[in-house]
């Protein structure tokens, strides 16, 4: 779930690609190893520890710079509670679907995101939907169906609805973004999602809980540190490149994440979900390096 956002400079500096490629492979560990957490216990049981356990550097963070009471008086509680509830959804619905699906193409079909923001962008923020957008986002939703490739049966479709569920809530959380107010920093936006995210998976630990292990426990630690690594290593890449430069570079957790998988479970990936992981890619790709030629600067 990457943010869409430009930067000051239009340039690429090592230091950022170093950093959006480490950003990458954290957030490809946290989809292995909530996928092994997963498979054992509920996925709102897995979503409420990832929140839990990112409270702590989550609050760490938004300790930095202007005093938190100042940051909260003023923050946008309506909007920054849309986009705590869509990343929500997009969270547990990705949890939910992936013991039923080979975690790249699980991580693949997530990444279509970026194309159902261009299609909700006009009916929502009222935006222009452009002719070469929209061609790529057809390309985009080919590439997802030859990946889902829907069969009738139960244990192949409910996966890959799930995961579109949940880039359908993603996009929603992407596009709320941009409705937030501009004073709102990302420290405050971070913690207020995982605050909310806690609290809501928190009540739902009544309706489905599986009392975890030792080892459930730390796994499910490491995904909430890595989870929070990520988003800082991410935010500092975006800090000093354009999102659009660094698009390629995003998808390398695509890569990381086929390895996990052939590694812990022996997945493998046929030639036509290949295609269809290209299409996605390449569409998402298309959009982003034509999004930073639209964008204005980072103030």
């Amino acid at each position: 779930m990457l943010p869409i956002t430009s930067v000051r400079s239009a340039a690429v500096p090592l230091r950022s690609v170093a950093l959006i490629l480490v950003s990458m492979f954290c957030f490809a560990l946290v989809d292995a190893l909530a996928k092994s957490a997963a498979l054992a216990y509920p996925a709102n049981e897995v979503t409420f520890f990832r929140m839990l356990f990112g409270l702590v550097p989550a609050v760490a963070v938004c300790l930095r710079g202007k005093p938190l009471i100042e940051r909260l008086r003023h923050m946008d509680v309506r909007g920054q509670t849309l986009r705590a509830l869509t990343l929500l959804g997009a969270s547990g619905l990705f949890f939910a679907g992936l013991p039923y699906v080979p975690l790249s193409e699980a991580v693949a079909i997530v990444y279509s995101e970026t194309l159902l923001v261009i299609v909700l962008a006009p009916l929502l923020l009222k935006e222009a939907l452009k002719p070469r957008d929209a061609l790529a986002a057809a390309v985009g939703f080919v590439g997802v169906l030859f990946v889902v490739r829907p069969d009738g049966s139960h244990s192949n479709w409910l996966g890959p609805l799930l995961l579109i569920s949940s880039a359908f809530f993603g996009a929603l959380s992407i596009i709320q973004i941009k409705r937030i107010r501009a004073t709102d920093d990302s420290g405050t936006t971070v913690l207020y999602f995982t605050v909310i995210g806690t609290i809501v998976t928190g009540v739902s630990l009544f309706f489905a809980w599986r009392t975890p292990s030792i080892e459930a426990l730390a796994v499910m630690a490491l995904i909430g540190g890595f989870a929070t690594a990520g988003q800082l290593l991410m935010t500092m890449a975006f800090r000093q490149a354009d999102a659009g430069a660094l698009a390629p570079y995003n998808y390398t957790s695509i890569v990381w994440a086929a390895l996990f998988g052939y590694i812990a479970w022996g997945e493998t990936i046929g030639s036509l979900s290949l295609f269809g992981i290209a299409l996605i890619v390449g569409s998402s790709i298309v959009v982003a390096v034509r999004g930073k030629q639209t964008e204005g600067p980072l103030v």
